[in-house]
């Protein structure tokens, strides 16, 4: 784990999931990370709090970087579960040709009772 990830100075020791050459840049730069590596048991809610972590910065920031980092985390989740970057984009094009994309900005206005919310 690394010495301050997730935490304020002098609070509890947390931990999360980096990128893998995150711990290499804390040396490079003069730190001493300590890591573990997540087990499979574990590895799955790790990555779901990461893209919460993500979403939550590109909501706040609107930056493309924060969208690759939240991309970078969705294939990693799909990796996770099995499923090659190909075969997600599968699926993605299968769902884009039976529902459609978002290009054209549609809003659904519904009440609380619509089925449809």
């Amino acid at each position: 784990m690394e010495p301050g990830a997730g935490m304020e100075p002098g609070g509890e020791v947390g931990e999360k999931l980096v990128r893998d050459r995150v711990p290499e840049l804390i040396r490079a730069a003069g730190g001493a990370p300590e890591t573990r590596v997540a087990t499979p048991a574990e590895a799955r809610r790790l990555l779901q709090a990461k893209l919460q972590e993500e979403v939550g910065e590109l909501l706040a920031s609107d930056d493309a970087e924060e969208l690759a980092d939240v991309l970078e985390v969705v294939l990693a989740l799909a990796r996770e579960s099995g499923l090659a970057p190909d075969a997600l984009e599968a699926l993605r094009a299968r769902k884009a040709a039976e529902r459609g994309g978002f290009d054209r900005r549609l809003v659904l206005r519904f009440t609380p009772e619509d089925p449809a919310r």
